[in-house]
């Protein structure tokens, strides 16, 4: 059976609602849809500011689009140390980082010809 088609809108509305349930911060979309060499459509990027958060947040993640969609993420790495995060839901693919983490590996200047959304926190 194939896989059906989840519309990208509203798979990225529903991670954004996940990571806002749980306070997820500094969050960015950055779309790579016109670059070559991106390995998936939308990059989206928050951090936690503890390892428990982290793992609240991918988890948050997973229930709303499982219980909005019907999906859950192809890969799912990291979560041991939970330190960086990564979903993987094949068109859109999840950064969850604890801060400093984040700061260090910088990955919206190594995709820097992306066009970035950030989304202001609600709270």
């Amino acid at each position: 059976m194939a896989k059906k088609t989840i519309n990208n809108d509203a798979l990225i509305a529903n991670i954004i609602k996940g990571i806002e349930e749980v306070k997820g911060n500094d969050v960015d979309i950055l779309d790579l849809r016109e670059i070559d060499t991106a390995v998936c459509d939308y990059f989206i990027i928050c951090n936690g500011t503890s390892n428990t958060q982290v793992n609240a947040i991918v988890s948050s993640v997973q229930k709303t689009v499982s219980k909005e969609l019907k999906d859950k993420p192809w890969h799912v790495e990291g979560t041991d140390n939970a330190e960086w995060v990564l979903m993987d839901y094949v068109n859109v693919v999840v950064h969850v980082f604890q801060k400093h983490i984040r700061e260090y590996y910088n990955i919206e200047s190594l995709w820097g010809d992306a066009k970035i959304t950030s989304i202001e926190n609600k709270y």
